[in-house]
């Protein structure tokens, strides 16, 4: 990415799965930086990373960082995104958090760049990057909607444990050891949620991921639910979704069913699937050739396969999604947004 004009950058989070993606991004692109700046918790301040041919030393996180900050690209958790960017965007900082800390804030742009770049011009400081399993979903069906309409959406998901942290890896591969050895397996981390049950995930299938609310769903669910209405700019949108977390380090997959307004051709719904920014469509049945998480990890693309007509409504479709959740699902997304932002400053 070639720019004149450079940019003062802040990594909150840079410790993180999704942080150390960040930066390697930012390597690997020429991001247009002047200063860079790596903010932790303080436990892990003093950490060296390194960035091109020079190590910079990780800072903790406060109020007073962002001075001089352009922008600043957060993926720390929630609580230090509600405690600090809207000190960092006071100060004038354009701040791109990849937490649920203000996704569903009128006020903040929910934003994926395929689909709609544009509302981030809407922004008073703070652009929110959206759940890892919606962000694949609408790049994968904002086509459609554009050419055919969407009416209803039922969607799938079988997710990465790296959507639930390294922790959660690391537990997942202990627990297959200890499974393969026959060994009592011993679950401390999964599901993530408000009680302090906890399920095998290896060789297993977990039907929660975040907390139950008080309608049956999850947190996970109804975050896609939402925030696929105010992506779409459409809350007469029917969404329906189910959770599922498996034993699959990187890549989340999905199956979703997805009902048009219009009448369409299979070959101009894969036509318009093959040209969209950011989808690679690998659907060829016969060869066996479809999406799958272990060739979509690594990769910035969204993979849609399976591409098929619904037997009972002729104006349906079933769709397999598949994409990398820390790349597309979080890091991508969000230095997507910063690279307009320094293309269009």
């Amino acid at each position: 990415m070639s720019n004149e004009k450079t940019f003062n950058v802040a990594v909150v989070g840079a410790t993180g799965a999704v942080g150390e993606q960040i930066i390697r991004l930012l390597d690997e692109r020429n991001f247009p930086i002047k200063e860079l700046k790596f903010l932790s918790s303080p436990r892990s301040a003093g950490t060296k990373i390194r960035f091109k041919d020079r190590d910079i030393t990780v800072e903790a996180a406060t109020p007073d960082s962002f001075k001089g900050v352009d922008i600043a690209l957060f993926s720390a958790g929630g609580d230090v995104s509600k405690e600090l960017a809207p000190i960092a965007a006071a100060g004038g900082t354009i701040c791109i958090d990849n937490t649920n800390a203000f996704r569903m804030d009128p006020q903040t742009p929910l934003v994926v760049p395929e689909v709609n770049i544009e509302e981030v011009h809407k922004h008073k400081g703070i652009i929110a990057n959206p759940n890892c399993s919606t962000i694949q979903m609408v790049a994968a069906l904002k086509p459609l909607y554009d050419r055919f309409g969407i009416s209803k959406i039922i969607v799938s998901t079988y997710q990465a444990v790296s959507g639930a942290g390294s922790k959660a890896i690391d537990e997942m591969l202990r627990q297959s050891r200890e499974a393969l050895a026959g060994n009592p397996v011993n679950p401390d981390i999964l599901p993530v949620g408000s009680l302090p049950v906890k399920h095998q995930i290896a060789f297993n299938a977990i039907p929660q991921i975040d907390k139950f609310l008080d309608n049956g769903f999850t947190n996970e669910e109804m975050k896609m639910i939402n925030e696929t209405k105010k992506i779409m700019n459409d809350e007469s949108l029917e969404v329906t979704a189910t959770c599922v977390r498996i034993p699959v380090v990187y890549g989340h997959s999905e199956s979703v069913y997805v009902e048009l307004k219009e009448d369409f051709e299979l070959e101009e719904v894969r036509s318009l699937l093959a040209d969209a920014p950011g989808i690679v469509l690998v659907d060829n049945p016969q060869e066996q050739q479809y999406p799958l998480a272990t060739e979509a990890t690594g990769k910035l693309e969204t993979f849609v396969g399976r591409v098929r007509r619904d037997l009972h409504n002729k104006r349906a479709l079933n769709l397999w999604i598949v994409s990398d959740n820390l790349l597309k699902g979080a890091a991508w997304n969000a230095v997507q947004i910063a690279e307009y932002f320094a293309q269009n400053k």
